[in-house]
């Protein structure tokens, strides 16, 4: 299994939107994606309660390597990335296997 983790933070402003309603946006759009994408365990999306730490944080399970990879280029997810780079202004990632 391969796990997943993303953190972002977010332009105070930006595509029209503020921070905690891009925050919301890109929770609905990555975990809607349960169910859609093969190879997804767990997905989960979590807006940050600290304001000392970064706005948004993706935690996902991958069954595989290549279940990972089929995620990361699949048109759904793209979709969500495009608008992701819109709208932050840091990103920091991990993936590892268990």
């Amino acid at each position: 299994m391969i796990k997943h983790i993303v953190m972002w933070n977010l332009e105070d402003v930006a595509e029209g939107n503020s921070r905690d309603e891009n925050a919301r946006r890109i929770k609905k759009g990555l975990e809607s994606l349960k169910g859609v994408i093969d190879g997804i365990i767990h997905l989960e999306v979590g807006i940050n309660v600290n304001p000392k730490g970064f706005d948004l944080v993706l935690y996902s399970e991958f069954s595989s390597m290549d279940a990972l990879k089929a995620y990361d280029c699949h048109p759904e997810h793209l979709k969500m990335r495009e608008f992701i780079h819109k709208v932050i202004t840091e990103r920091v990632v991990a993936d590892y296997e268990v």
